[in-house]
């Protein structure tokens, strides 16, 4: 049997069937709203295209996505293959480049990032997921050493047709 570190979480595994439904109900006609967005990549095994719902941040043009699963996780296990993406958000979709990260430092600003948006939803997750009520910069440098993030730089952004 795998090590527990290699077993995922509740809420991973209520995330992923949540974007399994998400993806069968709305599939390639579904405008994201809000803070989801539809991530393409190709599959590195099959060559097909694969869409997942995630959370993101938007910065400076570019959409920063989180991996709960850090660089296991399927989605950026593809990007690590083929970092070509499609990217649907709000009324927008468009072709990218992502580069997956998974340095502590880089991912724990992310998260702080996070935080600071959405305190309450994006706390409450991350403390199901071990982060301390009362946290330090360490303590989340730490959390971070188990995720990992996504950086999509958009080739050109034009309105769905």
């Amino acid at each position: 049997m795998g090590s527990d570190e290699n077993k995922p979480g509740i809420v991973w595994r209520a995330m992923q069937r949540l974007n399994r439904f998400v993806s069968w109900k709305y599939g390639p006609g579904f405008r994201a709203y809000g803070f989801v967005l539809l991530l393409t990549t190709v599959g590195r095994k099959s060559g097909l295209p694969r869409v997942t719902p995630l959370q993101y941040e938007e910065e400076g043009g570019c959409y920063y996505i989180g991996s709960a699963r850090g660089d296991r996780a399927d989605w950026v296990r593809n990007i690590q293959s083929n970092p070509r993406v499609e990217v649907r958000v709000q009324e927008n979709c468009f072709q990218g480049t992502a580069e997956a990260i998974t340095e502590p430092t880089r991912v724990a600003d992310f998260f702080q990032l996070r935080l600071k948006r959405h305190p309450l939803m994006i706390g409450l997750l991350m403390r199901l997921e071990g982060l301390p009520l009362r946290y330090s910069r360490a303590d989340l440098e730490r959390f971070a050493a188990q995720k990992a993030m996504v950086v999509v730089r958009p080739a050109a952004i034009t309105p769905d047709g």
